[in-house]
């Protein structure tokens, strides 16, 4: 074989596929299923029977949001650039967004068994320390506090009845 035909064979580069996914792509994937799920859903609201013919009821806002969603997720999937040599798909923590889905499903029955303050400080705890956090005033500082807080302001400032959860409501 020839010296100057042998170049073409090593220095022969391997373009990358543009239509891999990368982390945005993923993303605007999962963002557009829950948005559709999320429009089912709201077609499920019921109306009052004077409902029918107003310009504004219970389903205006969910709708709205939901068409929002749907098209941000589908502008971030058409736009999203291509990863020069596309390794974010390959360094996506598969095992962190397990725990946080496995959390997220605990949090929601520990809504119902302990209540909100205590539910949502545990559940913001928990997730900084996945994030990585571990010096514990932080972790406690940030996420008790924030939920007290919050809880304050839905119960007391906005007049919302968050529920206590059955554990203190069978104890008080």
């Amino acid at each position: 074989m020839p010296k100057s035909s042998s170049k073409y064979f090593h220095t022969k580069q391997i373009q990358a596929n543009n239509n891999l996914p990368n982390r945005d792509r993923v993303s605007a994937l999962i963002f557009l299923v829950i948005c559709f799920s999320y429009g089912y859903q709201t077609t499920q609201i019921p109306l009052f029977p004077s409902d029918e013919y107003e310009p504004f009821t219970a389903r205006t806002l969910p709708i709205l949001l939901t068409f929002i969603g749907i098209g941000l997720s589908i502008l971030l999937l058409v736009t999203a650039k291509p990863d020069a040599n596309n390794e974010n798909i390959k360094i996506l923590n598969y095992k962190l967004l397990i725990k946080f889905l496995v959390l997220m499903a605990l949090y929601g029955l520990g809504l119902t068994y302990i209540g909100f303050a205590l539910a949502t400080g545990t559940f913001l705890l928990i997730g900084f320390y996945l994030l990585g956090e571990r010096r514990k005033t932080v972790l406690f500082g940030a996420s008790f506090p924030f939920a007290i807080a919050f809880y304050l302001l839905l119960t007391l400032g906005l007049g919302i009845y968050l529920e206590p959860g059955i554990v203190f409501s069978n104890w008080l």
